[in-house]
């Protein structure tokens, strides 16, 4: 078969519908990143927070929506388009954006113990939480970010008011100190998480990813989605019989709606049909039940 009849497929694709099923199943487990309206507009907020000139009190935002709508694959994408650099002239590693997790059971000495870590930086777990702060703060200073990206931070909801206060408090100075953008993101309990300090709520912007209603918005995802799965004949994923039956299966959320496209797709792969129908849908969804 030749790439040139595989219209229904990006240019990038193509190459790879032509390998055999074993190989083509295997790279359907791998993320892949699609591009939707509220996806690119959270990307441009994240960049204007990125190139936002360092004054007293910098902007920050808190970006939520419900487990498994794609948040952290926009925080990925966005950290892949800034990745770390060395500046030969100083000798040091530069990182516009540091990521890190918020601790399951937050408090200010496993906040700074999980941020060097992330900062690849040797320490006592054992060490004083004025150890770790110095440490942490002089770090910083010398990778000189931009941003500071906080997953999980509905974790806060875990602590007592004393903790969650502390941890609201850490976050704060850490952005008046270093004159960085702090990006938390969390669950749709998230905003939450930050209401207990009406500083913190001014401060930080939220920014939600919802989950898809059936609209034209979610067949144009199904749309992307049938240009990069490697099948090769089209699944017409945007007819509405197939939209509706994803947007219920799925929950209308992203995360799932891929898993039940890469399932479905791997099926039409191992059954030669090469192209994803409802049967193959209804599989999916029934045996997770």
């Amino acid at each position: 078969m030749s790439t040139a009849i595989l219209a229904h497929l990006q240019a990038s694709t193509r190459a790879e519908a032509m390998l055999d099923a074993s190989a083509r199943i295997q790279s359907l487990r791998r993320e892949r990143w699609i591009d939707y309206p509220r996806a690119s507009q959270a990307l441009l907020k994240l960049e204007g927070l990125l190139e936002m000139p360092p004054r007293a009190r910098m902007p920050c935002m808190v970006l939520h929506g419900d487990s498994n709508i794609g948040k952290t694959l926009i925080v990925a994408k966005f950290q892949r388009e800034h990745p770390d650099r060395f500046d030969e002239v100083k000798g040091v590693e530069r990182r516009d954006v540091v990521g890190m997790q918020m601790p399951a059971t937050p408090d200010q000495h496993r906040f700074y113990s999980a941020l060097l870590f992330e900062l690849g930086a040797p320490h006592s777990a054992s060490a004083s939480l004025s150890v770790l702060e110095r440490l942490a703060r002089e770090l910083l200073r010398r990778i000189a970010p931009r941003m500071l990206i906080v997953d999980e931070v509905h974790h806060l909801l875990a602590g007592n008011y004393r903790e969650q206060r502390a941890s609201l408090n850490l976050l704060k100075f850490l952005a008046n100190d270093l004159k960085f953008s702090i990006v938390v993101v969390g669950t749709a309990d998230a905003p939450l998480a930050l209401a207990s300090d009406p500083q913190m709520i001014s401060r930080f912007t939220p920014f939600e990813i919802p989950r898809w209603r059936e609209s034209d918005d979610l067949r144009r995802l199904l749309g992307a989605f049938e240009r990069v799965l490697p099948l090769r004949k089209p699944s017409d994923l945007m007819q509405r019989s197939i939209a509706q039956f994803i947007h219920v299966a799925s929950g209308g959320l992203t995360g799932e709606i891929a898993r039940l496209l890469k399932e479905a797709a791997a099926l039409a792969v191992l059954d030669g049909s090469e192209h994803i129908t409802l049967a193959h849908l209804e599989h999916v969804a029934i045996a997770d039940h």
